[in-house]
């Protein structure tokens, strides 16, 4: 019989975790290097619209995803006050990040995978065999991302999305304890504030002085914030020659609430070419020309999609013809709904 070849990941987020489990299912060698550790917190929106049930079955996510809450409807508001209560098009589900990559990390390990934590993989090697899912493409930008959880926070309904001046921020419960994650994103302001109270000084300063105060009065969890500089979306997928999943092939603007699906998805897209390469059956080079052609047809039309609507969320102009469409219940929810996900 002839020996597979081995698979060296290099992320363990969403992506690399879900690969790697995938591919020990067929008995693949893999090993999978994070820079990072298990549980961290990391900022994501812990909402997942637009996973199908063939990705969950193909990648074994099943498991993983039974606790997670059924999401039905969404508040929208701009500048504090509610624009129109809408029932998401499909159900959604939210989930802590902080449990879910430890619970992946830990399977993977149990299934015979070698995992290496807070092990960087520095240079720009790219020898036959090694994916990269170690996060978004570095790029000049303004936008920053900011997330935190609170405890004794009631919301309006499952998801909240809160416009505010060039920021929106997205509340939603994550588990049966109540925990609620915020997570919000801004641009093109510095703020010189402490680590406990940047995220409301970023929304005061943004006109959401309402939600901040709501927060405020909420249970904060410290361990729980973190942020993320820089943050650049993508019009298409990463180019050519070299094999990159989740963030580092394409990150899409979070008001789509599809990041993690796209994760999961980069994955299931690379199964059957990493598989045919691990089992001799075609080339390194052959295997990721198929799984650029795979992500490209894929996400092409949402990321286009999600970058063309994306600033009608932050302009004042554009926010108050939200506004008038939402009254006026001319917001075509179902139509943008598919074509970003």
């Amino acid at each position: 019989m002839k020996s597979l070849q081995p698979i060296e990941i290099v992320g363990g987020g969403l992506a690399g975790l879900s690969l790697g489990l995938a591919l020990r299912q067929q008995d693949i060698p893999v090993t999978l290097f994070e820079a990072g550790s298990y549980p961290r917190h990391r900022v994501c929106g812990e909402f997942i619209t637009g996973l199908g049930e063939d990705t969950i079955t193909r990648l074994g996510l099943a498991p993983f995803l039974n606790t997670a809450l059924t999401h039905r409807e969404v508040a929208w508001f701009n500048h504090n006050r509610v624009m129109q209560i809408q029932p998401l098009p499909q159900p959604a589900l939210g989930l802590s990040r902080h449990q879910l990559d430890a619970q992946l990390a830990d399977a993977f390990v149990t299934s015979g995978g070698t995992l290496h934590a807070q092990t960087r993989i520095t240079g720009n090697a790219k020898p036959p065999g090694r994916l990269f899912a170690s996060g978004r493409r570095r790029g000049n930008s303004d936008w920053l991302g900011l997330k935190i959880h609170a405890y004794d926070l009631p919301l309006e309904r499952d998801l909240e999305l809160h416009l505010g001046d060039h920021c929106y921020v997205g509340l939603t419960r994550v588990d049966r304890t109540g925990c609620v994650n915020i997570c919000g994103l801004f641009r093109g302001q510095k703020i010189s504030a402490t680590r406990a109270d940047l995220l409301l000084t970023y929304l005061r300063v943004s006109g959401l002085a309402g939600l901040a105060e709501r927060i405020t009065n909420a249970t904060l969890d410290p361990d729980s914030f973190c942020a993320v500089a820089a943050v650049k979306f993508d019009r298409q997928v990463a180019p050519k020659g070299r094999m990159q999943l989740g963030d580092a092939c394409a990150m899409i603007p979070p008001f789509t609430g599809n990041g993690m699906a796209m994760a999961f998805q980069s994955a299931e897209c690379a199964i059957d070419p990493i598989l045919a390469y691990a089992r001799g059956e075609t080339d390194w080079d052959t295997a990721g020309n198929r799984l650029h052609s795979a992500l490209h047809n894929r996400f092409r039309r949402r990321l286009s999609s999600a970058n063309l609507l994306h600033p009608f969320l932050t302009s004042a102009a554009s926010q108050r013809l939200l506004s008038v469409l939402s009254r006026a219940r001319l917001l075509p929810l179902q139509p943008l709904y598919s074509v970003l996900h």
